[in-house]
């Protein structure tokens, strides 16, 4: 089993985006939606991407999006992932599957079934917490065994929703997702990053895929 990756969502600044690569992040999430608190423009983002090392994925995060915008705003931005929240459609995901990498966000509501993650085949899947307002940075933890069901029916699965250093570990044994997504747990204010807040939970993911890889090899 591969190491678990780590996306930092929310990122806003060059600053934080260099703290994030130094200390082992594997993807930067710049948010492109304009209601939210940790909105960046995305000219901004291009040149913050222009920095960034090979291997590091940047991901403009949209919400209820059309594909047109999409293309638009990432091709400004100049990222070549997107996630998508909302309305996407999954004829929507798979047309954009064929110039970007696509993250399709999902919440588990009331209304969610983990079998219903399979109509994104060409995409990956991120498993959020529910919020009636918020899409993202809410807070508030998903439902880890629906997220873990969801397992069987999408190729790489990114577990997001109320992470933090405290609860990453038992996460990641409860789901054992492909990666994890932080956003509010690793932050001073919506938007500003807490540069120590990051290392330690990056050493958490670490130290539970570790452990999830060890127990793996001897099952």
């Amino acid at each position: 089993m591969n190491p678990i990756q780590i996306k930092i969502c929310g990122v806003t600044n060059a600053n934080d985006t260099r703290a994030c690569v130094e200390l082992g992040a594997d993807m930067i999430g710049f948010n492109f939606y304009r209601k939210s608190p940790r909105y960046i423009e995305p000219a901004v983002v291009r040149r913050i991407v222009k920095a960034l090392p090979p291997g590091i994925s940047a991901v403009g995060v949209f919400v209820d999006a059309d594909p047109a915008e999409v293309r638009d705003v990432a091709k400004v931005g100049g990222v070549q992932c997107v996630q998508l929240h909302g309305n996407a459609t999954p004829e929507s995901c798979s047309e954009l599957a064929q110039e970007f990498r696509v993250i399709r966000a999902l919440s588990t509501d009331a209304q969610f079934e983990p079998e219903h993650t399979a109509a994104f085949a060409h995409c990956d899947v991120l498993i959020d917490a529910y919020h009636p307002e918020l899409r993202g940075g809410t807070g508030q933890t998903c439902n880890w065994s629906a997220a873990r069901a969801a397992m069987h029916y999408t190729r790489f699965l990114i577990l997001s929703g109320g992470l933090n250093t405290r609860n990453v570990g038992s996460a990641i044994t409860a789901v054992t997702p492909h990666a994890v997504d932080v956003c509010s747990g690793v932050e001073t204010t919506p938007g500003v990053k807490d540069h120590r807040a990051l290392e330690q939970f990056i050493s958490a993911v670490r130290a539970a895929s570790a452990m999830t890889n060890a127990s793996s090899s001897r099952s």
